[in-house]
Parts: C-alpha cells; sequence; structure tokens
C-alpha cells in the first residue's frame, strides 16, 4: 500500500480553479512546522455535475504541486467511488475512497454469516481499550445484529479493493472505507466490529469514516451534543487502537472526518483527543471551498457580485432538485429562505454577512449558506460567464480560499 502520513486534509475543489490556494495553505502549515498532506477530492456525482474527468483532478494537483515547489506527499482521492464508478478513476487515484453505505442492511449469505459469528465469537465480553476509562462490552446480539447489517457491504468494499488491486499497483495507492453516510452512528461497539470485517477482507484500510452521533451538515458548525460527541470520538480513537493491535490492520490506520469543513466547535475536541491517542486524522473540507468562490464573487462586486445573485435566483426555484442528493446532510426549510428579489438587492456586505460562516454577525444566515453548498450545480450551467469570473476575480478568490483553509480549519484543529 501508499503509505498516507499521520495527518491529512480533504481539499475538494468543485471547478479545479483552486489548487494552488490550497496549497498554499497547506504550505503556510508546513513552513510553521505541521506536517499535514494535501488529499485533493471529487466525486464521481461532482465531476457528473460540473463536466469534467477524474484526470482534470489529477491535472489540477499536478500542477499546483509543480507551480508551489511541493516536494512532501500529496494525493488525488476517488472519492466515494463503488463497483459502478471506480474504473474511470484507476489510473489517476492514488487514494480511493470506497463508500458502500448503499449495501449496509443487505442480509449477508447464511454461510458467511455464520461463518463470521464463529471466528469472532471470541470478541464477545468486555474488553479494555488503550487511553479509555471505561471497558468497551461486546454481546453476542451486538455480534450478530452488526453482521446484519454490515456484513454484506464489507464483502463488496472487499470487491472494490480488489477490483482496484488487479488493474493497479497495490503499493501505488491507498484505502479509506467509509460508513459515514449510513442512516445511523455506529457505536464504538459496532465500528470495532466493522474493522474485523474490514481485516477479514483483507483491505489494508489507512483511514475508516465512520458516522457520528449529532448532525454534519454541510458547510456549517456541528450540531449535537458536544460532550456525546467528545465521548464517541474518543473511543473511536481507542478502538482502532485496539484492532490494529489484534486484527493486523495498518499500522497508521486512523479516523477520517468527513462533511469536516466548518465544524468549528469540534476542532478543540479533535485536537485534544488525537493528542491523547497520538493518533492520525484526515478531515474532509470539500465543500468549503466553493463556498468561499460564492464568497469572493460577492466580495468583488459589480458583475461578480451579479453573478453570485444570480446563482442564488436561478436555484431558489430548484430546491427541492438541488437539495435532494444532499437531504442527509443539510437542514434547509426552503420557505425560510430569503426571496430571490431579497437577495437581488443585497450589497456585497449584505451577501457577504449573510453568507459567510462568522457565527458572531447578526445576519449570518446557516440556511442560505447550506443552500448555496448544494447549489454548484447552477454555477456549472453558467458555463464561461462562471468560470472567467473565477479567473478575473482570483486574487480575491484564492485569498479567502487560503484563509480559510489556514485560519479556520489548519490551524485550530493542528497548531
Amino acid at each position: 500500500m501508499k503509505r498516507l502520513p499521520r495527518f491529512t486534509i480533504g481539499v475538494g475543489d468543485r471547478f479545479t480553479q483552486e489548487g494552488e490556494a490550497q496549497l498554499s495553505a497547506v504550505k503556510a502549515a508546513a513552513d510553521r512546522g505541521i506536517a499535514l498532506s494535501p488529499v485533493w477530492n471529487k466525486s464521481n456525482r461532482e465531476h457528473t455535475i460540473v463536466g469534467t474527468k477524474p484526470q482534470s483532478l489529477r491535472d489540477e494537483a499536478d500542477a499546483a504541486v509543480q507551480a508551489l515547489g511541493w516536494t512532501a506527499p500529496y494525493f488525488v482521492d476517488a472519492d466515494h467511488i463503488n463497483l459502478n464508478t471506480v474504473d474511470g478513476f484507476i489510473a489517476c487515484s492514488d487514494f480511493f475512497t470506497i463508500d458502500v453505505a448503499d449495501y449496509t442492511g443487505k442480509a449477508p449469505a447464511p454461510e458467511v454469516r455464520a461463518a463470521f459469528l464463529e471466528k469472532h465469537a471470541a470478541i464477545i465480553g468486555a474488553h479494555t481499550l488503550p487511553l479509555f476509562d471505561e471497558p468497551l462490552v461486546i454481546t453476542r446480539e451486538d455480534l450478530e445484529r452488526t453482521a446484519d447489517k454490515f456484513l454484506w457491504a464489507m464483502s463488496e468494499a472487499g470487491r472494490i479493493h480488489r477490483h482496484i488491486a488487479s488493474k493497479k499497483d497495490p503499493a501505488s495507492f491507498a484505502i479509506e472505507v467509509s460508513v459515514d453516510e449510513t442512516d445511523t452512528p455506529q457505536t464504538p461497539a459496532e465500528l470495532l466490529l466493522i474493522l474485523a470485517m474490514i481485516a477479514d477482507e483483507g483491505i489494508p484500510a489507512q483511514t475508516v469514516a465512520p458516522k457520528f452521533t449529532g448532525r454534519f451538515n454541510k458547510g456549517v458548525d456541528y450540531v449535537g451534543d458536544l460532550a456525546a460527541f467528545e465521548r464517541e470520538f474518543d473511543a473511536d480513537l481507542a478502538v482502532i487502537s485496539f484492532a490494529i493491535r489484534n486484527f493486523g490492520l495498518p499500522e497508521n490506520l486512523k479516523i477520517s472526518v468527513h462533511s469536516g469543513s466548518d465544524k468549528f466547535s469540534l476542532y478543540p475536541i479533535i485536537r485534544r483527543l488525537i493528542a491523547k491517542h497520538d493518533a492520525g486524522l484526515h478531515l474532509k473540507t470539500a465543500g468549503t471551498t466553493w463556498l468561499e468562490e460564492v464568497a469572493g464573487l460577492a466580495q468583488a462586486g459589480g458583475d461578480a457580485l451579479e453573478i453570485a445573485r444570480d446563482i442564488y435566483a436561478t436555484a431558489l426555484p430548484r430546491a427541492e432538485e438541488l437539495i435532494k442528493p444532499y437531504a442527509p446532510v443539510v437542514d434547509i426549510n426552503v420557505p425560510e429562505l430569503p426571496s430571490a428579489e431579497t437577495v437581488h438587492n443585497w450589497t456585497s456586505e449584505q451577501f457577504l454577512a449573510a453568507l459567510d460562516h462568522n457565527q458572531s454577525c447578526p445576519d449570518y444566515n446557516p440556511q442560505l449558506r447550506q443552500f448555496i453548498h448544494v447549489s454548484f450545480k447552477i454555477a456549472a450551467e453558467m458555463g464561461p460567464r462562471f468560470s472567467e469570473a473565477l479567473v478575473k476575480h482570483r486574487a480575491v478568490i484564492a485569498g479567502r480560499v487560503r484563509d480559510n483553509l489556514l485560519k479556520k480549519h489548519i490551524e485550530p484543529l493542528f497548531v
């Protein structure tokens, strides 16, 4: 396998224009002694909506690396792939996020289920976890219920990994297994059993993305019980350490936080706990770059502000269409959004006050921010009008992208 560094950050880019701005933030952190590797990620759904190809993301990453003289590791992620979509990513990717959420709950074959239950019967009982105060108790019911929900899905993850490895040198790529888009959060006991399934499939996973308690909505802060998240995250890190020792998984296996951008209230907790466990971290910040592009256009004023207004005005009548693919990870009450006429009359300052993620600003509107997040399809449909504006106003936009990634994400987590 291609080894991942301890800390990696997913820097998605819908329109493949901000590679240098993103890398400049990571490079600024490196200059301060923070060893952090960028992972450019973009899903098949996003490529389809925008009209790009997986190779375009590789080209963007390589060009940014060359322009800034970056010599440390970097990666290009085939994000949320499955057997139906992976082939287009194989040649140009060296990181694969295997997403098998659609297969959870599918009943495993009886003989496969029986074999798993027999193999792991000894895990029933109480286990002492590293650096965690409470024992982890796994019951027979836990074992059976987790097998029924996840065993088929992890078998599918194994099939996807073997498919990739049949077409690409296994030493040339890294694997993440994602279960963050399932219907309910995984308990620490379920995570341990999922890791046992991953090991049984021979998947050399270096990151695993569980679904955490609380709401991880796109582009806005965490909504939920901070104390409950802290207990869960602490336990999950201990479970990963336990699984490494007991299941033979890669010793650098780490946790991945999806929809991790803008979760400002969680960053002190995550920073403290990864230090406690001497653990790694992968944080995905995909959509925040697109939001900074819209904010940059609003800030630039004139024709650029008009584009930002038009994105909103065009998106609003299509709200149901745009929200539907992201419904599990947004909370938007469309009738509460401002009217297109209202937004059309906004100044740059008013647009930024509503969109910019500044929770101390009385005009900040998290529903509008989430809605803009899911409306990138409208910008794609604008074609050259939008893409040329990104180039024309690059200085403003790139500054926002860099500062957002560095000051709002990297520094609170790693400094």
